[in-house]
């Protein structure tokens, strides 16, 4: 493990680059006006420019649209002997925000990245204007089935086909073409051996080390939208229900007919959902403390 190359691609998951908190960093960076962050999942071979493709070029359209590959993720560097873990990943958050020179941002975050929003709100919530949380991590419970095949998959094309199917409703998404290139995508070098670190068995630990206390939940001051897929295999929807009961300034809301892949399945209402509730703060929203 260590540096990935990345100078002389036109691999379109490959942008900019950038040291946070000692870790050279692969993000993409469009458009202008006020910064929203968005943090992609943790399925196997995922990249920011994977989960966010559809939406950034959309966004970007009325704000910054800013996209890392998480430490361990993508074609962020991954150091050797890394311990993963949710406190690692909150400080490279917020170092990429400290590199960037960006006081406050709005976050979006898909499942895992769900819950590392969660986490980096609950410890610097002068940090972050709103929160979008989609298929979102960060309550306690029993892990699904679904998630514990995710994290614990395999490289193979057989595995990755199996993949896409927990994670999407319409099946018509889930093309050869596609688990080919997220297969491809599983075994680039140095992409499988993070993984594996990861989240190894028994995997309710770790879903466990992503959620957030009750309490915690209740005093998070941010104006936050859940949003969530009534068919999502790998996320509970009544996770999504509990978090909105527990979040003050919640507001949830739910397609039919659609698994873990919203902003894939639901891109256009997604991107609708989401453009006005970051257009209601005004440019510098406080975040009331109290």
């Amino acid at each position: 493990m260590g540096s990935i190359a990345t100078a002389g691609t036109d691999n379109p998951e490959i942008s900019k680059s950038v040291i946070a908190a000692g870790i050279r960093t692969n993000y993409h960076d469009v458009g202008e006006g006020s910064p929203v962050v968005f943090i992609h999942g943790s399925g196997p071979g995922v990249s920011a420019w994977a989960n966010w493709r559809m939406i950034l070029p959309k966004i970007s359209q009325q704000n910054r649209a800013i996209a890392p590959d998480m430490v361990g993720f993508g074609f962020t560097d991954r150091p050797e002997n890394f311990k993963y873990g949710v406190e690692a990943w909150v400080q490279h958050l917020l170092g990429f925000l400290d590199a960037l020179g960006l006081d406050q941002v709005d976050l979006v975050g898909n499942s895992f990245g769900g819950a590392l929003s969660l986490a980096a709100a609950i410890r610097h919530p002068d940090r972050f204007r709103r929160l979008v949380l989609m298929g979102s991590g960060g309550i306690k419970g029993s892990i699904l089935p679904g998630l514990d095949e995710v994290w614990g998959y395999t490289p193979s094309l057989e595995n990755m086909r199996r993949m896409l199917d927990i994670f999407a409703y319409n099946r018509d998404l889930v093309t050869d073409e596609l688990a080919q290139i997220r297969y491809e995508a599983s075994i680039r070098p140095g992409f499988q051996e993070s993984y594996s670190q990861m989240f190894p068995a028994p995997r309710q630990r770790w879903f466990d080390s992503l959620a957030c206390q009750e309490d915690d939940l209740r005093k998070l001051p941010h104006q936050t939208l859940i949003v969530h897929g009534r068919e999502d295999r790998v996320i509970r929807v009544e996770d999504a229900y509990r978090m909105a009961s527990l979040i003050r300034r919640a507001q949830l809301h739910v397609f039919g007919e659609c698994g873990h892949w919203t902003q894939i399945e639901q891109s256009s209402r997604f991107v609708q959902l989401v453009g006005n509730f970051l257009a209601e703060a005004a440019p510098s929203e406080p975040i009331p403390l109290s």
